[in-house]
């Protein structure tokens, strides 16, 4: 069986050593050393002025949401993961969805301003499969708007932008560190800015909004992370080159078989440093979408429809027709893409792809 992805697991022994600290110390959460370490050496490494360690991705932008004290209308993409949707109905705001680039498939900038009302507030916007959007275009509408700016960045570990990392940028930045993405600590997230006051107030919101013992300086919730999961986070760091390098060497290799059927890629940001996150495939047709889908789980191949449906269609939240957004939602599926996926795999996967392509 070939999933869409595989957890990466550092040796055993290398974990354990941490465990046994964690033993030894009976300190298993609330802010303990192994997270204060792994908050420290994340800051080094992405080289960002401050970030908060947290227990998901998804609090992390109820968190950012909350701090930023949105209200009324947020433009987001629909073209994203359904908790960037949910996290703004969550917070008591309205979801305003504006279409994407077909290219990019990043929230598409020359729309946003259609979109703009007296009660819009902020703008959400996702770094589809880790490919930063057109962050100096959507900040000059903020600018100019007076909105405020939260990037979803799950995807983004190892992506920068103009020589940084993504996520130094926005009002807020967040991200995941859940169990299937490129860097994890089997759950996880963290919420970045570079305003040392907005950083402070998601701290107390972090913490129940604990200011000491006895005073509450927030309305806050529970979004601590264990010494368990920085652990793996520590543990898994050192291999974060080798995580990088492969999939960018697998990347590749899907490039060299898909150039057969001249099917669209994703255009990445001339600005950034791709990460590798995702393989996207955009097929030409619906029926040939579930075709292929159809010939690999056939084959014990497990790819994913991801982003499906795109979330303006979803009848929880209301949206408006958004062509763009819903033709790529029909057309597009992310195949295996993880560190121990074989070059022999690969080709396995290919093939099939084209003997359904009819190549």
């Amino acid at each position: 069986m070939i999933n869409v992805t595989k957890p990466f697991l550092p040796p055993q022994e290398e974990y354990l050593k941490y465990v046994e600290g964690i033993w030894h110390r009976n300190w298993l959460t609330n802010n303990g050393p192994l997270v204060n370490e792994f908050e420290l050496k994340l800051k080094e490494y992405l080289k960002v002025p401050h970030m908060l360690y947290l227990n998901n991705g998804t609090i992390a932008l109820q968190i950012a949401i909350k701090a930023l004290d949105l209200k009324g209308e947020v433009i987001t993409t629909p073209f994203s993961y359904v908790a960037t949707t949910s996290s703004i109905v969550w917070e008591g705001c309205k979801p305003v969805f504006v279409d994407i680039d077909p290219r990019s498939l990043n929230l598409d900038p020359k729309k946003i301003e259609r979109a703009i009302t007296e009660k819009t507030t902020a703008i959400i916007a996702t770094h589809v499969y880790g490919n930063p959007c057109d962050i100096d275009a959507i900040q000059q509408i903020a600018t100019k708007h007076n909105l405020k700016v939260i990037y979803d960045g799950a995807h983004c570990f190892g992506s920068m932008y103009k020589g940084k990392s993504v996520f130094a940028y926005g009002d807020v930045c967040t991200t995941s560190f859940h169990a299937t993405k490129l860097f994890h600590t089997i759950e996880g997230g963290a919420v970045f800015t570079n305003d040392p006051e907005l950083l402070k107030r998601m701290s107390f919101m972090r913490n129940f909004g604990h200011h000491g013992h006895d005073e509450f300086a927030e309305v806050g919730i529970n979004a601590k992370n264990s010494e368990f999961h920085a652990a793996m986070g520590l543990a898994n760091f050192k291999y974060i080159p080798d995580l990088l390098r492969s999939r960018k060497e697998q990347s590749l290799r899907y490039d060299y078989w898909m150039q057969t059927i001249n099917v669209p890629k994703q255009t990445i940001n001339k600005d950034a440093q791709f990460n590798y996150a995702y393989y996207p495939l955009i097929l030409k047709s619906t029926e040939l979408t579930h075709k292929v889908i159809r010939e690999l789980e056939g084959n014990w191949i497990y790819p994913r429809r991801y982003f499906y449906p795109s979330l303006n269609t979803v009848a929880i939240y209301k949206g408006n027709t958004l062509p763009v957004s819903e033709s790529i939602a029909n057309h597009v599926i992310c195949l295996p893409l993880y560190h121990s996926l074989s070059v022999e795999e690969i080709d396995f996967i290919c093939r099939i792809i084209l003997r359904a392509c009819n190549y």
